[in-house]
């Protein structure tokens, strides 16, 4: 059975900096990204790789955020850099395409001004 267990969420200023972390078991890490869900709008994938092992993000987050494989916890990381009040929400990993595994809980990031 395939569990994604997100951790690394907290209160922080605009400007800081957090590292999230999406521990997978039951599958391996190929073909996960994170995902960001803001009050009021749909779940968005921010973070992922392409096939080729490239990382992709949307605009709002490129050049801060930055996505890491960590064989040896089986995790997929999620660097987050110079933080803005709008990247509050809730993240969470999954596939970033096909079928999805079921949903873990998320880990809620909060930026404040």
């Amino acid at each position: 059975q395939v569990q994604l267990v997100e951790s690394g969420g907290a209160l922080v200023q605009a400007g800081g900096s957090l590292r999230l972390s999406c521990e997978i078991s039951g599958t391996t890490l190929d073909g996960i990204g994170w995902y960001r869900q803001i009050l009021g709008r749909s779940r968005e994938l921010v973070a992922r790789f392409s096939i080729l092992g490239d990382p992709i993000f949307v605009d709002d987050v490129r050049g801060r955020f930055a996505i890491f494989k960590d064989n040896t916890k089986n995790s997929v990381d999620l660097q987050m850099d110079n933080l803005k009040v709008e990247d509050t929400g809730l993240y969470l990993c999954n596939r970033d395409s096909g079928v999805r595994h079921a949903w873990g809980r998320g880990t809620q990031v909060t930026v404040s001004s």
